[in-house]
Formats: C-alpha cells, structure tokens, sequence
C-alpha cells in the first residue's frame, strides 16, 4: 500500500476509480491496509513515526467507511470529479419520485405497529435501492452522467433516510 496523502480512496487501496466495486476486494485491501499502518506496529518508534502511523491508520478507515457505503461512494467519485451533490440545499426532485416519497411515508406510517409489515416495507425498500445503485453505477461508470448521478444520489439519501425510519419503527416494536 502506498502511503500517499494525496491519493485518492480508490488508488489507496489499489482499486479502479468506478462506483461498482468488489465488496471482497475492498475489505481485503482494507485489511492489509491497517494492517501495516496500525499504531500498535509502531508502539517503538520515535514519536513522529507513531504520528504518521495514526494518521495514516485514521485515513484508511475513512477511506474504507467510504468506498463500503455506495452512498458515501457515490458522492465521492462526484466530489472527486467536482461536482457538489448539493444534498442540502437542493431538494428539487423529479414529481414520480415525490409522489413515492409522500408514498413510503404513508406506508410506514400506516405500518408502525406491525411488525411483519415493516419488515416487508424495508425489503421493498432494500430492492429499489439497490436498484437505484445499479442505476449509479451505469450513470457513473459507464455514461459519465454527473448531473443524471447527482439526482441518483439525492434519491438514495431519501431511501437510506427511509431505511433509517423503518429501523427505528422495528426498533421499538422490539423493545
């Protein structure tokens, strides 16, 4: 592993700068990536030598949290390309998608208090988000559609929100 600063995720961990990546392959290069910079290897060195290893031991770790999640994945690629999803500030979406939106929420809502129902809304939800990735990925990698990736992204942070919610109502039904 090379310990360059200035490399991007992707080339810190040998991987081909694309949003479809091989699960396996990350957490291999992952592993053998903190593995060679973790801090405890270090445990007698000069001070500075034990600095840089912790930073380069935290930089792996951000860089594997990242590329793991195809969120954060997405975003990254974006924002290494230039491109500010403007999760924030944009909330323009596509009306189809907003219907859904008011959609997902009456469901859950309507599904709080039952458990298998809940369960079967978040695999329903599981299944168009992958869908949605499987849609990055072709935005991303195979037509270098920034703009058509950014409107993908801001649609999975809704479903990732959603999934969240869903959690939290299984959650407390657990309790």
């Amino acid at each position: 592993m090379n310990t360059d600063f200035s490399q991007d995720f992707f080339s810190l961990f040998g991987l081909p700068r694309r949003f479809a990546i091989d699960s396996a392959l990350l957490d291999n290069a992952w592993r053998a990536a903190a593995a060679q910079v973790h801090p405890d290897r270090y445990a007698a060195s000069p001070d500075a030598e034990k600095r840089s290893a912790l930073m380069l031991s935290t930089r792996v770790n951000e860089a594997y949290r990242t590329l793991k999640s195809p969120l954060s994945r997405a975003r990254y690629l974006l924002q290494l390309s230039g491109v500010d999803t403007q999760e924030e500030s944009n909330t323009a979406m596509p009306g189809d998608f907003l219907m859904a939106q008011m959609e997902w929420r009456e469901d859950i809502d309507d599904a709080r208090r039952d458990l298998a129902r809940l369960e079967a809304l978040s695999s329903r939800l599981r299944a168009e988000a992958n869908a949605l990735q499987a849609a990055l990925a072709q935005a991303l990698d195979s037509r270098a559609d920034l703009d058509g990736a950014t409107v993908l992204v801001r649609k999975l942070r809704f479903m990732e929100k959603l999934d969240q919610e869903i959690g939290d109502a299984i959650e407390s039904l657990l309790d």
